[in-house]
């Protein structure tokens, strides 16, 4: 029987593995674990790579995404940020203790940007503005509540837990990813470098030749010039407050005697009615126009029989979209009420209102019909209201329809009931609110006779015009046809309790609050609204003849544009006493 060594073959050589051994035999087990790793180094290295890739195209992403819906197009993320390229390059250049550090604070930065660029694409499409980080905050609960009456409860509360569910996760993610990232570029320094220094040099020939990608340069500075935008908002939104102040300083009715305030109006009862949505889209989008002019022109001609008289031209609202009770503030306050701020600013204050001035005057009982208010609303002492009567108050059992809980034509036969239709009052003036033209603008009401609403069962058995709110956002088309829908029956609701229930002591100024949501005017930044006074007593619209408004119920294209907040000053002059007189 032969001798041989560990690790020596019958022919007298040493196998590869013996080195160790022959040397010492301690480095056996040792050299072998090392052959092992090899062997099973490729497997091991892929979950790695793929980890990293992942980071890679984690962090690109949120870098090129854009802050609006309809810039979210492939061609959006074939770009090169500037931002990336920097974070690399200064992730090569900082020491090892503080490269973890960097590269943790520039991942939690860069989900943080993105997280305020998917705020701004919802903002963007309701409000046809970016999110404001001062003073916006107040409308994410609006935001919830919406949510609730459209989608009930659970929905609601589905959707935050959503939300809250991303806004940890997006940051975290974005953080680790940097990390990984910079743990790599450390133990592959030099490939990093010349990667970075290829990134930089690409990206400034892209500046030189003005490359584009779907529209937009290739060199992208998305985030960069997003933080230079929201500093310099941020730096005029914590101003907002002074300059608002200085505004509101000076009210030219703020000491004008009760006597001498609405004479032109005494003995008439005035009916302010907003139209939800109700702007210059219905009048103007092909899509809905036709049939918006006619319920108009329709309501013109029969209104004429029955000895009423209109006149119509157009007001800018401080907002679209969205946010209807700052244009109500601002069209009754006379102050431009573009943001939660201001409103609250306004509503603890002494300034004279529309509202407030007939109360103030003492020859009207005021009144609010708030069909969209289910909560306490303690501004209306602030608007001079006698009494408001919210959704609860108004007696309605009927169905929903969408946001809307309560459909306009009850709505007003609700007011008659309970304010004009009493015997023995006195001049009445009264600031009704109509929401059925709130989007989703799905389903919408159906007129019904006007003596057979009852408690609003009836809406039971007439059923719905229209789609669900679910098929009518499938498809754009279908929105618009919503919307005019939805402002249709709206118009025909006001026209027709006009001619059902007016006199020659009714005055009715209604008019929209603002344009709907861009998925309807097409992101058009023009804000307009229609704004029309109808009375049957001639003399009452003689005192704004000189107004230049069109003598329809329908205003003319180049009807002449006021700034919201200049109606409330012109309101009142006209109808206060003349010069003369």
């Amino acid at each position: 029987m032969s001798h041989l060594t560990p690790g020596q073959l019958p022919d007298g050589t040493v196998t590869p593995d013996s080195g160790g051994a022959a040397a010492g035999g301690a480095a056996a087990p040792e050299a072998s674990a090392g052959a092992g790793s090899r062997r099973s180094g490729r497997p091991a290295r892929g979950p790695a790579v793929g980890a990293t890739v992942l980071a890679a195209a984690l962090l690109l992403g949120a870098l090129l995404l854009p802050n609006r819906l309809d810039s979210l197009t492939p061609s959006a993320f074939l770009r090169l940020p500037v931002e990336g390229i920097g974070l690399a390059a200064l992730l090569l250049v900082l020491p090892p203790r503080a490269k973890r550090a960097g590269a943790a604070a520039g991942g939690l930065l860069t989900g943080l940007l993105a997280l305020l660029k998917g705020v701004d694409m919802g903002f963007q499409e309701v409000l046809l503005r970016p999110f404001d980080p001062v003073l916006d905050w107040s409308l994410l609960g609006n935001a919830a509540d919406y949510l609730r009456e459209t989608s009930g409860r659970a929905g609601a509360v589905l959707a935050a837990i959503g939300v809250l569910a991303l806004a940890l996760a997006v940051p975290a993610l974005t953080t680790l990813a940097a990390v990984r990232l910079a743990t790599v570029m450390t133990r592959h320094r030099r490939p990093a470098v010349r990667a970075t220094l290829v990134l930089a040099l690409a990206w400034t020939t892209c500046v030189t030749l003005g490359l584009r990608s779907g529209g937009a340069p290739v060199a992208a500075t998305i985030d960069a010039d997003l933080v230079a935008d929201r500093v310099q908002q941020v730096r005029t939104s914590l101003a907002d407050a002074r300059v608002f102040r200085r505004q509101a300083a000076h009210d030219a009715f703020a000491h004008t005697p009760p006597g001498r305030l609405l004479t032109g109006l005494r003995g008439k009862d005035v009916l302010v009615t907003f139209v939800e949505s109700y702007g210059r889209t219905a009048l103007e989008d092909p899509a809905v126009a036709p049939r918006i002019g006619a319920v108009l022109d329709e309501g013109t001609a029969a209104l004429r029989t029955a000895g009423f008289r209109a006149r119509s031209g157009w007001l800018r609202s401080p907002v679209t979209g969205g946010g209807s009770w700052l244009a109500h503030a601002t069209f009754l306050s006379g102050l431009w009420i573009s943001n939660q701020q201001r409103f609250h600013t306004l509503t603890t204050s002494d300034r004279t209102t529309l509202t407030g001035a007939f109360r103030t005057a003492g020859a009207w009982r005021t009144a609010g019909i708030m069909p969209g208010i289910d909560r306490a609303w303690p501004e209306g002492g602030f608007f001079g209201l006698d009494h408001v009567y919210d959704r609860a108050r108004l007696g309605y059992h009927g169905p929903g329809f969408g946001w809307s809980q309560v459909p306009d034509q009850f709505t007003l036969e609700a007011f008659r009931r309970l304010e004009s239709g009493r015997r023995g009052r006195g001049p009445l003036m009264a600031e009704i609110v109509l929401t059925s033209s709130h989007h989703p603008w799905a389903p919408v009401p159906r007129m019904a006779d006007w003596g057979s609403l009852g408690d609003g069962s009836v809406f039971r058995r007439l059923g719905t015009q229209g789609k669900d709110a679910e098929e009518v956002w499938r498809d754009p088309q279908s929105v618009r046809a919503g919307y005019r829908d939805a402002i249709a029956y709206s118009l025909r609701s006001v026209i027709g309790f006009l001619r059902r229930y007016g006199d020659e002591d009714t005055v009715l100024v209604f008019l929209g609050d603002h344009q709907p949501v861009p998925a309807v005017t097409g992101g058009s930044p023009r804000k307009d609204v229609p704004v029309t006074i109808v009375a049957h007593d001639p003399k009452v619209l003689e005192r704004i003849s000189g107004w230049g408004w069109t003598e329809r119920l329908e205003p003319a294209a180049d009807a002449p544009v006021w700034a919201m907040d200049a109606f409330r000053d012109r309101f009142l002059t006209a109808y206060g006493p003349q010069p003369g007189g």
